[in-house]
């Protein structure tokens, strides 16, 4: 029985041999044991790379650059003005009101550290009655650090001292409309009631 089992297996190698055109030869089992023990080979996944890509496989017209030589045509259809008449007049106003200075020309990162070290140095400054220094020094933590009620307030104090009362009533009013009911609530309220004028306190 292994006798007749041994020959079928050297006939199929035999036959398995000539149609792949190797020795006759059946492969030993040492062979069997080499392949078996490679491992399998991964399917390559990566793109393709442009260095071995033929210009003939391109289709014609693939596209346009996107290089500076391709420019985009960024001038309005000529029927804009008739399709649009308010356009130039809403122009015409945006540029005056930048050439009014109304524009916001000045930007300042929100940083609460350095509205509170503001705040600190205005304080100095205000205990030694200098109060131009004072205010300078809130204003600018309020600009880092808009709606501050501390810089708020002490800004309000700092303005009455320069005797400049509408500015300062505005930051007491200011204050208010922060915290309502916040620690120096009563102090502002004291502060719009100080300074309002004389005919408005008669009423």
């Amino acid at each position: 029985m292994r006798r007749r089992l041994w020959a079928i297996f050297l006939l199929c190698g035999a036959l398995w041999a000539q149609q792949n055109g190797s020795p006759s030869a059946p492969p030993s089992s040492s062979s069997e044991n080499q392949d078996s023990a490679k491992p399998a080979r991964a399917p390559n996944l990566a793109p393709p790379r442009s260095d071995r890509v033929q210009a003939d496989d391109l289709a014609p017209g693939v596209g346009q650059s996107s290089s500076k030589d391709s420019q985009v045509d960024l001038s309005p259809p000529e029927d804009d003005a008739k399709a649009h008449p308010q356009s130039s007049t809403a122009m015409a106003e945006a540029k005056a009101e930048i050439s009014g200075g109304n524009a916001i020309t000045e930007f300042h990162t929100w940083d609460p550290h350095k509205a509170a070290k503001d705040v600190e140095i205005g304080d100095f400054y205000f205990r030694r009655k200098n109060y131009r220094a004072a205010e300078d020094r809130y204003r600018e933590a309020l600009r880092y650090k808009d709606n501050d009620a501390v810089a708020t307030i002490r800004l309000a104090e700092s303005l009455e001292k320069l005797g400049e009362f509408d500015d300062a009533t505005a930051e007491y009013e200011s204050y208010l409309r922060i915290l309502p009911h916040g620690p120096q609530a009563e102090e502002a309220r004291k502060g719009i009631e100080r300074l309002k004028p004389p005919a408005a306190k008669a009423q």
